[in-house]
């Protein structure tokens, strides 16, 4: 086997310990603005904020380079129903029949239940798939490694770049999420891995009054 060819890694910045301090202290600040909101404006947003959100998210670090990841970006009205429509049949069966008490009444302070308006009302849907396998031209298959490993990465790297961008999510797992693969015309290869809403928060939009673990609740250092 021929050993890949390597380049010099030229696009690394080294910053001074001050300066290391500045950039970490305002990412952090960035990032902890960031809330999720089941409210949504239907105010449009441009392609290209989209595109370069998608290109950030496909930088992330993944098993052997595969790339075992699709971003299927759904706009239309009919379809953003249909997924509703689909979604919504899940989710009642979960709230009635599937999920556990313990885990209604950790779900009960967000104020969820099994309807999703936001699936019809949020101008973009972008919906995430992991592939098991990849596909070449010739249709041999190619095993991929860490897929929900790598999926996560990108996943978390799409959503802090959409919210840099000035744009609001919420992250929406209804189980099972086959009908994504039919609704959106998805091969075998592919499974739903999230459905990312994507918007601007509608106006007075509100959200719960919950925080975060202290950081010595969720790190040590030796």
């Amino acid at each position: 086997m021929d050993s890949p060819s390597h380049i010099p890694y030229s696009s690394y910045i080294e910053y001074p310990p001050d300066e290391m301090i500045r950039r970490a202290r305002e990412f952090r600040l960035e990032v902890q603005r960031r809330r999720t909101v089941r409210d949504f404006s239907d105010k449009e947003i441009p392609d290209e904020v989209l595109k370069d959100c998608i290109r950030a998210a496909s930088t992330a670090p993944n098993g052997a380079n595969l790339q075992p990841w699709h971003f299927a970006v759904i706009r239309s009205p009919e379809l953003k129903r249909k997924i509703r429509i689909a979604a919504e049949k899940e989710e009642r069966e979960f709230y009635t029949n599937r999920a556990p008490n313990e885990w209604l009444e950790a779900l009960q302070p967000l104020g969820t239940n099994e309807y999703k308006p936001f699936l019809e009302k949020a101008p973009c849907l972008i919906a995430i798939f992991s592939q098991s396998y990849g596909v070449d031209e010739k249709g041999k298959k190619r095993k991929h490694y860490y897929v929900k490993e790598s999926v996560g990465i990108a996943t978390g790297i799409l959503i802090t770049a959409l919210h840099h961008a000035g744009l609001a999510t919420l992250t929406h797992t209804p189980s099972p999420m086959g009908f994504l693969n039919e609704l959106l015309e998805r091969p075998d290869n592919e499974k739903p891995f999230l459905l990312l809403v994507t918007g601007y928060p509608a106006e007075g939009v509100t959200v719960p009054d919950i925080g975060k673990k202290s950081l010595s609740e969720i790190s040590t250092f030796r």
